[in-house]
């Protein structure tokens, strides 16, 4: 059985997808890209900026899962640009504790929805 995870602290699909699915005790969280939730506005004023962006996204979804990074095992991060690396890598990683960090793969891509830097999605267990 699933469980719809909705939370206004997130951005709302801007597809036919939610935000994520809990099914049993593991989350499958859609991507996410830098969509401030309060305003709808795109947060691209530079790449550090816009990684924090898509992190609290996923940290406002975990949290209305009752889930924390902690409960992340496996992370995807799709950028547009593998220059940016360094920067996302060293905001992504200030999330959680590298002892215990997820398994990932990041990919270079050739477009992201709205034209976006950094897509990032993740599967947590309870």
């Amino acid at each position: 059985m699933k469980k719809i995870i909705f939370t206004e602290k997130a951005p709302a699909p801007i597809g036919p997808y939610n935000q994520a699915v809990l099914s049993g005790n593991t989350l499958y969280a859609s991507g996410q890209i830098a969509i401030n939730p309060a305003s709808g506005d795109l947060v691209t004023d530079n790449i550090n900026d816009e990684t924090t962006q898509v992190m609290q996204n996923i940290a406002a979804i975990l949290d209305a899962a009752d889930m924390t990074f902690e409960n992340v095992v496996k992370a995807t991060i799709f950028i547009m640009d593998m220059n940016n690396f360094g920067a996302i890598n060293t905001v992504y990683g200030s999330y959680f504790n590298e002892k215990t960090a997820p398994a990932r793969e990041t990919v270079q891509v050739a477009c992201l929805p709205k034209n976006v830097n950094v897509e990032i999605s993740i599967i947590a267990v309870q």
